[in-house]
């Protein structure tokens, strides 16, 4: 049960890296002034350095959510399952 949870965990966080990296380029392109937008790549100079062409990949990676935040539901759902089952096991054998 334990290595699978942490499998399972793993899958979700996983899945949810999209919306992390969609969450930081947003944060960041805010925090520099910059616009950021999934229609084109814009300069964003920070500290000297143009970061516009990685906050871009970073924003437009967003669009792979379609295809993990499904995949992270129903990890989530099977990991929800093996508890109820660990649990239910537990409360029988104490009984």
């Amino acid at each position: 049960m334990r290595t699978a949870a942490v499998i399972l965990v793993v899958v979700i966080l996983a899945c949810l890296a999209p919306l992390g990296a969609v969450m930081a380029a947003s944060a960041i392109a805010e925090q520099a002034g910059c616009r950021l937008d999934e229609g084109s790549v814009h300069s964003c100079m920070i500290s000297g350095t143009d970061w516009g062409d990685a906050l871009y990949t970073a924003f437009v990676s967003g669009w792979f959510m379609l295809v993990t935040l499904p995949v992270a539901a129903l990890a989530a759902l099977v990991l929800l399952v093996l508890v109820l089952i660990d649990a239910l096991r537990r409360f029988r054998a104490r009984s």
